[in-house]
């Protein structure tokens, strides 16, 4: 595979949203939501359906005008404050769920629309060797896999040489058993170049296996920024704690304090006073349902050759490890 070469730079903060919303009709789509993402970053951006997170991809790429706030790439302000720069202006790529390639077109001209005449040839030629496709030029979208097709939108997103790429969900029409491999190829192609992503998901394990860092939206806002690391065992509060991951909360005096369902070792034991009321099989791990002597329950996660019965009981003990504290 040949090496790009570094894309061009925008200088130190590559971009920020400041209190930016966004409503259609009714619908407040996004409701003040700040972010800021660093250069060379891999951000992820998640959450659930609605949360706005599609909207603020759009508002960074020029496809929506902020309602207030504003948006900067690379410290200059492209919208807010009387200020619109267009998104072929924008020195930013993007790759849409569908791919939106033009059917009419061969493969060599979707990666070089929009390119000048002078430099257009070249290009296409180094991005297409660069995503394994320069001997697949000549053909058209219709003519390609899915995957040919997912790496002819990336080729065109990186033929400007973007100092940001924006992915919308890239993998939502890949099929699942291509879905991992497909991510991975893509995403190191992407870390290859140095250049700056930006990906919106709704899949927790995509977000915390790309992402450097992983803004959590909901309602229009962010919620918290972080590391995957830092999300899961530090969340801001407990819809973060419950999104991210399993979630018990066990009652310490006037806090709830987190406790991740890999954190309850479980030991049987004819007297113990727990009993197993659900067991779900994961393959590597087990899930299993553990009703407490006070009548409540608890969700401990446990390797698959740490087997428990259902109905058994068991003595339980909460490992040593990070903890949140949330007011009871």
């Amino acid at each position: 595979m040949q090496r790009l070469g570094r894309p061009n730079r925008l200088p130190n903060q590559v971009l920020a949203l400041r209190d930016v919303s966004k409503s259609f009709g009714s619908v407040r789509a996004l409701d003040g939501a700040s972010l800021e993402v660093a250069e060379g970053e891999f951000l992820a951006l998640l959450g659930p359906s609605g949360c706005g997170k599609t909207t603020a991809l759009r508002v960074i790429a020029g496809f929506e005008h902020p309602d207030s706030g504003a948006v900067e790439l690379g410290g200059r302000p492209v919208a807010g404050n009387g200020s619109f720069v267009p998104p072929e202006r924008r020195g930013v790529g993007m790759v849409f769920q569908d791919y939106a390639l033009f059917p009419h077109l061969d493969v060599a001209h979707n990666v070089g629309f929009g390119l000048s005449r002078d430099i257009r040839a070249e290009r296409v030629a180094e991005v297409l060797e660069f995503v394994g496709l320069a001997d697949l030029s000549r053909r058209r979208p219709g003519q390609l896999s899915g995957g040919q097709q997912q790496r002819v939108a990336l080729a065109r997103a990186l033929a400007s040489r973007p100092a940001a790429v924006l992915l919308d969900e890239p993998w939502n029409a890949i099929d699942p058993l291509r879905r991992g491999e497909m991510r991975d190829e893509l995403a190191g192609m992407l870390r290859e170049t140095g250049v700056t992503v930006i990906l919106v998901t709704h899949d927790r394990e995509e977000a915390f296996t790309l992402g450097d860092r992983i803004a959590l939206m909901r309602e229009g806002r962010v919620a918290q920024v972080g590391t995957p690391e830092e999300l899961y065992y530090s969340p801001a509060d407990r819809w973060c704690a419950e999104f991210v991951g399993g979630s018990n909360f066990l009652r310490r005096g006037d806090h709830d304090v987190l406790v991740r369902p890999e954190m309850v070792g479980l030991e049987a034991d004819a007297g113990g006073d727990a009993e197993i009321v659900g067991r779900t099989f994961l393959g590597h791990d087990v899930l299993y349902h553990v009703r407490m002597a006070d009548g409540s329950t608890l969700a401990a996660q446990r390797p698959s050759n740490e087997r428990v019965d259902l109905g058994a009981r068991v003595r339980v003990r909460v490992h040593d490890g990070p903890q949140a504290a949330f007011p009871a």
